[in-house]
């Protein structure tokens, strides 16, 4: 393998979107009740696992978001991992509608938790690292609901999709 060239280099925001859109990522919503017990939550595609002893998991919002200082104010989140069955779940965060059709409270739980989702995740906010133009939230997993068997949903390409489909 040789080294690129200086102009080979990938440098801009927009071509750096473009090739991370290459690559697969599980797609999740991370839920909470915001401070008037109103749900809150966002579509998140970088959640990942920190550590097993102790247990905490890991997601990025953005700095832009209007709905992290809600999630973050307090203190806890519901992390819902979705079935590959739930695109249209997803895409309602982003076009609009009951975002929350299809939730429901679970006692114990921070944050609605989505219907259908392979399993849930209730955590308490470990720490927040600023990042570029993201946060990174650690989470203390406290409490697992394992409610179905099934494919992940996944996005790449800008497709919804499972591990079977692309």
């Amino acid at each position: 393998m040789t080294k690129p060239d200086q102009d080979e280099l990938i440098r801009d925001p927009i071509s750096l979107r473009k090739l991370f859109g290459r690559y697969p990522t599980g797609v999740s919503i991370v839920t909470a009740f915001g401070s008037d017990g109103e749900p809150a939550g966002m579509v998140i595609g970088s959640l990942g696992s920190v550590s097993l002893d102790p247990p905490l998991v890991s997601f990025c919002p953005a700095k832009s978001s209007k709905t992290w200082p809600i999630m973050g104010a307090s203190g806890r989140f519901c992390a819902n991992i979705l079935g590959a069955d739930q695109a249209d779940m997803c895409q309602r965060f982003f076009r609009g509608g009951d975002r929350f059709s299809g939730f429901s409270k679970y006692e114990g739980f921070s944050g609605p938790v989505a219907a259908g989702s392979l399993f849930a995740m209730d955590c308490s906010i470990d720490a927040v690292h600023e990042a570029g133009d993201h946060f990174i939230v650690v989470g203390r997993v406290e409490t697992i609901a394992d409610l179905k068997i099934g494919e992940p949903l996944i996005f790449c390409n800008s497709t919804f999709g499972f591990v079977g489909t692309l």
